[in-house]
């Protein structure tokens, strides 16, 4: 591929396109059946960085690469994370309506923000989160986990993808945010609808901002032992946008997550019988599965959002300042050059690119792996025989731009 953007008027203006090259699209009917192989594709043709499509033919760089991804990660000076310098919305390219906007448009959180700022705001976040899971998130996670097998306990069969995974961390994250646990199955609803995009994103996350505003004007009034009240009451003087924004982060990002990877952990011990054995006998923990899961299939495989901050080069390529990059967390995961042989399973090492990297790195990684220990232990406990329904390879995945779902995973116990 040239190094140099066309000039071409027939060219999206500010679009990372090589002469006589066909942008590729991450989302549509192959990206959301065949993620991976797009991935691997786009390696092969344009080496670590290639140049992609997102939803509304928005031009992007795709980091593919272990080592690029690491740096734009860890170098917010050079990568910044504010998309009040991304060039296409700057010139007026992309519409405050676009369904974009939700996961890369600029908003009054630590992650839209680099430097001071971000120090500031994500002082009172990691503050938060930490007293919140000194208050018994492992118990709210064994009531909830228990409560959500009561319902299925008796039938001999569940969908643990619609019945469980999806509803447990968000359950739990209402205790966690000091939210009505009613709240919660319309959370889901709409936290996956932000990330599938497409004309109810933008519906959605504002369903989701106006049921948090009404939460943070209760807390100020009724203060509780919740992350909420912890973010008000925070000596960084966070103001009710900033609240508010906070609990969506918080919100979307940990109940999107977790309930996909575990999700994806229930699915590899259900589809390894030396890994469900293990675990039943006491050989195997689940962090260890956790740790694998993360680097084969990480719950976000793109990250959005990184902003050129000047002209520089990554991957061989020349990015323009005010170009916008997206992290391939799980092309990275996968780059040959750190993992020549990407079927021989990770043991102990942590490296992985799940929970990002650098000053932005996920700040709620241990609440998230607490839900799913537990969501494990105690469905393993509660459902002696447990078993697939049906043939692993017949399980089915649909992917959007940021993340690949388990579509379901029936199974089988003794009642």
């Amino acid at each position: 591929m040239n190094d140099q953007p066309l000039n071409d008027p027939d060219t999206p203006r500010g679009c990372p396109v090589a002469h006589g090259a066909d942008l590729t699209r991450l989302f549509g009917p192959e990206a959301s059946t065949d993620p991976y192989g797009i991935y691997e594709r786009l390696r092969k043709e344009h080496g670590s960085v290639a140049p992609v499509l997102l939803e509304g033919d928005v031009p992007a760089w795709l980091v593919l690469g272990y080592r690029d991804n690491r740096r734009v990660l860890d170098n917010p000076r050079q990568f910044s994370r504010d998309a009040r310098i991304w060039r296409d919305w700057r010139e007026g390219q992309i519409p405050e309506t676009h369904p974009l906007i939700p996961m890369v448009g600029w908003r009054p959180d630590c992650v839209s923000q680099d430097g001071e700022p971000h120090r500031r705001l994500r002082g009172a976040v990691t503050d938060g989160l930490l007293a919140a899971s000194s208050r018994g998130v492992r118990r709210h996670a064994t009531f909830f986990a228990n409560k959500q097998i009561d319902a299925f306990a008796d039938t001999g069969r569940a969908d643990l993808v619609a019945e469980y995974a999806e509803h447990l961390p968000m359950l739990v994250l209402t205790r966690i945010l000091g939210l009505p646990s009613a709240d919660g199955q319309h959370l889901v609803e709409a936290c996956a609808q932000v990330f599938k995009g497409g004309e109810g994103a933008l519906e959605a996350n504002g369903q989701i901002m106006q049921i948090l505003s009404e939460l943070a004007e209760r807390k100020r009034s009724e203060p509780g032992s919740d992350f909420t009240t912890a973010l008000l009451e925070h000596p960084a003087g966070l103001d009710h946008d900033e609240v508010v924004s906070h609990l969506r982060l918080v919100l979307i990002a940990a109940h999107t997550t977790t309930s996909n990877l575990l999700a994806r952990v229930l699915q590899s011990v259900l589809t390894d019988t030396g890994r469900l054995s293990g675990l039943v006998s006491g050989q195997l923990t689940v962090s260890s599965v956790v740790e694998e899961v993360m680097w084969d299939t990480p719950p976000l495989a793109v990250l959005p959002g990184r902003f050129a901050a000047s002209d520089l080069e990554l991957g061989g390529h020349h990015i323009q300042e005010g170009e916008m990059l997206v992290l391939g967390l799980a092309a990275g995961n996968l780059d040959p050059e750190v993992r020549p042989d990407a079927g021989v399973a990770v043991q102990g090492n942590q490296s992985h690119l799940a929970f990002s990297s650098g000053p932005h790195e996920c700040p709620g990684q241990s609440i998230g792996q607490s839900i799913i220990e537990i969501g494990v232990d105690v469905l393993l406990h509660r459902l002696p025989g447990l078993r697939l329904a049906l043939p692993p390879e017949e399980l089915s995945s649909t992917a959007s731009t940021w993340e690949s779902r388990l579509d379901s995973l029936p199974v089988e116990f003794a009642v």
